[in-house]
């Protein structure tokens, strides 16, 4: 596809959650896109004149194939060990689910993928989480997409729907370590769920070619950044 910097079909997969919801309003409102594709497992139960929603079967994304098809990906789904139940079904909701999602779309040469994948991202790592958010980002690097960014945040701020009080907590812990070592930590800093979100549609404006990696401490600066200064981050 064309890579432009206006009139943009951006695809986006996760737009329910903490992150996901985040980058969907802002896409709706961003001036560079026409048209966002929404796939998703439950309706967002929203009327937008940019939203292109469908509700569909993770099990059976080949299927769905066709609908992947835009200038930028933003993929924001995924789970947590406790709410997926066990390690089966935490695999293959992210890595199974986002890896499927990502190869479909890199078949129909869509331009750019944006990942949020996980601070401590190893495939080598002893913590299951870890390990297959770092084997997700080796198999997506290897994906022929123009540009590819991978977003590594901390722990996750912010008004969530649902109750995740073990986040909050750890949270508040995570800002009192960082305090109390003078940013010896800092790339393990919490970070808000829409400097996320915001991250991830500046650094699609930059259209920079090559693989781009962005750890937790860099987030807000990106979010921060001018669009028409997209190498202010590197």
């Amino acid at each position: 596809m064309e890579i432009t910097q206006d009139k943009k079909t951006a695809i986006l997969i996760g737009a329910t959650g903490f992150v996901g919801s985040h980058c969907l309003q802002l896409l709706l409102s961003h001036q560079a896109y026409q048209k966002i594709i929404v796939l998703t497992r439950r309706s967002l139960e929203l009327d937008h004149p940019k939203l292109e929603e469908h509700v569909i079967d993770f099990d059976d994304l080949a299927a769905y194939q066709a609908l992947l098809a835009g200038h930028d990906f933003f993929s924001c789904l995924g789970t947590t060990m406790a709410k997926a139940g066990n390690k089966e079904a935490f695999f293959k909701v992210d890595f199974k689910y986002v890896y499927t999602a990502a190869r479909l779309a890199a078949e129909n040469k869509v331009n750019q993928y944006l990942l949020v994948s996980s601070v401590g991202a190893d495939q080598e790592s002893t913590f299951y989480y870890s390990r297959v958010k770092g084997e997700l980002e080796e198999a997506i690097k290897d994906l022929p997409f123009w540009s590819i960014h991978i977003f590594q945040p901390s722990i996750l701020l912010g008004e969530r729907n649902e109750n995740r009080w073990g986040e909050k907590w750890a949270g508040r812990i995570g800002k009192w370590i960082d305090s109390a070592t003078g940013g010896l930590l800092t790339k393990y800093r919490p970070v808000e769920a829409e400097v996320v979100a915001e991250s991830m549609v500046n650094a699609a404006q930059g259209l920079r070619e090559g693989l781009h990696i962005y750890p937790s401490h860099l987030l807000q600066a990106l979010a921060e950044a001018d669009n028409n200064k997209p190498n202010i981050i590197k």
